[in-house]
C-alpha cells in the first residue's frame, strides 16, 4: 500500500517537521486498493496520494484556499492530490512538496464533495461528509515556495482531509 519513491513525481516528498506523536511522511500507492476515512488509519502520519492527473476543467472549481478570487477558471489543466491526517491524539507541523505550483486547496466538506470528480483513482471513500479541516487546524500555501503546501493539524476522529490542485504535473502524463 505504500511506495517510497512516488511514480510519475506529482508529490515529491513530505516531511513532519514538529509533533507530538511518532509519525512520518507516507506516499500511498493508489494502484492498490485501499480505503481513506472513518478512522481507517488512526496513527500519527502525513500521508498523501495523487488522484486524477493534467485534467482540463469543462467547468470552474471552487477552492478555500488560494486563488484570490476562489475559483479555478474553466479550461486550466489541474493534477488533483489528497492529503491527510488520520490520528486519535498526534500534532504535527509538516509540508508536502508537489511538481508544479499549487492552484488552490478544497478544506472544507462543501468544496471536497464537489470536486470528487477529480479523485479517479482505486481508493474507497468513507465517512465523506465528515472530510475537510476540524476546527483550529489548518493548512497554507508557502509565500516563497508555492508548490508546498504546510499543514498545521491536531488529530482527533474523524481527522483532516484536504484535496490540493496543481498546475499541470509534468511528471505525469496528460489525459
Amino acid at each position: 500500500m505504500f511506495s517510497t519513491q512516488p511514480a510519475g513525481a506529482q508529490i515529491l516528498q513530505g516531511k513532519i517537521i514538529q509533533q507530538i506523536g511518532s509519525g512520518q511522511f507516507v506516499l500511498l500507492d493508489t494502484d492498490v486498493p485501499f480505503a481513506v476515512g472513518a478512522d481507517t488509519f488512526d496513527d500519527d502520519n502525513l500521508y498523501g496520494f495523487d488522484e486524477d492527473q493534467n485534467i482540463t476543467l469543462v467547468e470552474p472549481i471552487r477552492v478555500d484556499i488560494g486563488n484570490e478570487q476562489g475559483w479555478i477558471p474553466a479550461g486550466t489543466i489541474v493534477a488533483s492530490h489528497y492529503v491527510f491526517f488520520d490520528s486519535l491524539s498526534g500534532i504535527h507541523t509538516g509540508y508536502v512538496d508537489f511538481d508544479a505550483p499549487i492552484l488552490g486547496v478544497a478544506a472544507f466538506q462543501g468544496t471536497m464533495a464537489a470536486t470528487d470528480f477529480l479523485a479517479n483513482t482505486g481508493v474507497t471513500y468513507l465517512s465523506t461528509e465528515l472530510r475537510g479541516l476540524e476546527q483550529g487546524d489548518y493548512v497554507w500555501i508557502d509565500e516563497n515556495l508555492p508548490s508546498r503546501l504546510w499543514v498545521y493539524w491536531a488529530g482527533s476522529s474523524p481527522g483532516d482531509y484536504v484535496r490540493v490542485f496543481t498546475e499541470e504535473s509534468k511528471g505525469a502524463l496528460l489525459m
